[in-house]
């Protein structure tokens, strides 16, 4: 049985909703995340996880199944999503109403979502219409804790011949972010995968409805999540 929290909304600290948010993204396909992994998303010595999901264990956010890993309770996915919420609203704000590049934006939306309020969150994603994706495509959790699960493919992996919507952009690199820019390739583009060379090799794709022709490296593609519209 997992420790219940005396409080259902507790202050947490920056490390804490760092941890949280980690955690999510290394088990958001239903598995378990290791320390090992979680030690190298947040650029800590091992040692210093081990003591983190000791506490976070004890104050009921995650569950620490041995040899497997961690995982979050219900009551870390609603933190960490209220987390991710804030930094995806913040990103959308700064790039739409204050001119920020998307390139350069995640960093920013990093120092400012543990200081901003989670009325200030709400103002600013009814200021902006209430929207359900941040600029590199991914979903923004609702107030309520509700986050879209869609069915996407990577670039990668689609199909000679399908005709895909680019969906989300999987980095926060800004040099590749720049590079995806300058190469047209955002999400809500529609393209056409035309061709892809063996052994790895890249992927060649038809912009819709222009036409024009975009060779994208193995590496790259494996970062351009898409929807499927059909042959």
């Amino acid at each position: 049985m997992q420790p219940a929290l005396r409080d259902p909304n507790p202050p947490l600290t920056r490390s804490v909703e760092d941890y949280l948010k980690a955690i999510y993204h290394l088990s958001s396909q239903g598995g378990f995340a290791a320390t090992s992994d979680i030690a190298a998303m947040l650029d800590v010595a091992p040692p210093s996880v081990s003591g983190m999901v000791k506490r976070l264990s004890e104050t009921g956010l995650i569950e620490h199944v041995p040899y497997r890993g961690v995982q979050l309770t219900s009551q870390g996915r609603r933190a960490a999503l209220r987390m991710i919420r804030r930094h995806r609203v913040l990103e959308l704000y700064l790039t739409q109403h204050l001119g920020y590049d998307w390139g350069n934006v995640h960093a920013e939306a990093e120092r400012l979502e543990h200081a901003v309020s989670d009325d200030l969150i709400e103002r600013m994603a009814n200021a902006l219409g209430q929207p359900q994706y941040d600029p590199h495509g991914d979903p923004i959790p609702t107030a309520a804790g509700d986050i879209e699960e869609a069915e996407l493919v990577a670039l990668g992996e689609a199909p000679i011949g399908t005709k895909l919507e680019l969906r989300q952009v999987g980095t926060q690199d800004p040099a590749r972010l720049h590079y995806f820019a300058e190469q047209g390739l955002t999400p809500g583009v529609l393209l056409t995968v035309s061709e892809r060379q063996p052994f790895n090799g890249p992927t060649t794709i038809a912009l819709v409805p222009s036409g024009d022709p975009r060779v994208v490296g193995r590496e790259l593609a494996q970062l351009l999540w898409c929807r499927a519209l059909g042959t």
